[in-house]
């Protein structure tokens, strides 16, 4: 019978508890009306996840399947489908992480009825299963430049990076000035920050980040072609990043910011007037300062969180126009099994002691020995 992946149930308070992952036998599905059977072949973990197993998150499900990321192949179609692009077998597809929201730009349209896939009670479907039925209008192509690994990697981040850098700030907008507006990206090396800045250098931004680590400040330049970083362990790093500006264009246009803590502060000095700071996480501390001075500046703080279907069908459309590549970090292959299970722990233990630069990926296929990554060739 097919596997899922789910986290079992324990006495612990939240935040002390660490819920041990379980696998659990399940039925293979059948494709109802509207939706297509599809067979998982990548899935990527989020901290999310992490906080699920810590008790830190609201509505846990110990049955339904963890993970919100996913990229598989479509094995049958139910029907009434009416997508001719993914309603058809052997289609390669990524899902929405999310549900219930379809196209307001403010938020969802039933805040009630709108859930995260993986490890929920809001929706029975995680893509920590072999197998999962899903509505078709919860599908997109996978873009052909891509590994099962890397579009899989793609949704979660990719949506919530979308939403903050292209919906909430106001850089993407209007026409960019010459060299580009100026972005900062904080705490590069997480999943949400890199796709953050390979979605506004891919927009013709001029893009700088923070990290606590020299060595992933280092790979984000050479490897994403960031302008230019600093620590955040360092008093002045605010300073230092208004040195590395350019002349004609001497403060940020937009920060987007998973931290929060003294963002606003910073902000003061870093944004020019009316600037836009995009949080999407408070990683630092749940509660942030408003100050005076970034009212008299125009300063607006906008939260920011996953996005609509029809934002997730414009990011994977504007990934694929770009040839964008999603930066995975590890892969574990080999899928579901007692005897995976160990290698499957230790992604999360990436994420959890923050190793990781990119996204941790389980591939329920087995590792290419040749070259050790799986080619879009081989779909």
């Amino acid at each position: 019978m097919p596997l899922s992946l789910i986290v079992e149930k324990t006495a612990g308070k939240p935040g002390q508890v660490y819920y041990p992952l379980k696998l659990k036998e399940v039925h293979k599905p059948t494709a109802g009306p509207g939706e297509l059977l599809i067979r998982i072949r990548a899935a990527a973990l989020n901290h999310r996840d992490v906080f699920i197993r810590q008790s830190l998150y609201p509505g846990i499900s110990f049955e339904n399947p963890l993970f919100s990321d996913g990229c598989g192949v479509v094995e049958a179609v139910g029907a009434d489908c009416k997508r001719c692009d993914v309603a058809q077998v052997g289609a390669v597809v990524v899902l929405a992480p999310c549900r219930n929201w379809i196209e307001d730009p403010d938020g969802p349209e039933d805040h009630n009825s709108f859930a995260i896939l993986g490890g929920s009670l809001g929706v029975d479907a995680g893509t920590g299963s072999e197998y999962l039925c899903v509505p078709e209008d919860e599908l997109e192509l996978a873009p052909l430049h891509l590994s099962p690994t890397e579009a899989a990697a793609m949704p979660l981040v990719g949506l919530t990076a979308w939403r903050a850098l292209v919906t909430k700030s106001n850089v993407t907008k209007t026409a960019q000035p010459a060299g580009g507006r100026n972005v900062l990206v904080t705490g590069i090396g997480g999943g949400v920050a890199i796709a953050a800045a390979q979605l506004a250098i891919a927009h013709g931004c001029r893009v700088y980040v923070t990290s606590g680590d020299p060595a992933k400040l280092q790979r984000a330049q050479e490897e994403l072609g960031v302008a230019g970083g600093v620590s955040y362990k360092d008093d002045g790093w605010d300073k230092q990043l208004l040195s590395m500006l350019p002349r004609e264009r001497p403060q940020f246009d937009a920060i987007i910011d998973g931290a929060g803590g003294d963002i606003v502060k910073r902000a003061v000095r870093l944004l020019r007037p009316g600037g836009v700071i995009s949080s999407y996480g408070m990683t630092v501390s749940p509660k942030m300062d408003w100050l005076m001075a970034a009212v008299l500046r125009n300063i607006e703080l906008k939260g920011s969180t996953m996005g609509s279907r029809a934002e997730f069908r414009a990011m994977v459309a504007f990934v694929r126009e770009h040839k964008i590549r999603p930066v995975v970090s590890r892969v574990v292959y080999g899928g579901l099994s007692e005897a995976n299970l160990p290698a499957v722990d230790s992604l999360f233990d990436d994420i959890k002691a923050g190793r990781q630069f990119g996204k941790v990926v389980l591939s329920f296929d087995k590792e290419d020995a040749a070259s050790g990554r799986e080619s879009p060739s081989k779909l």
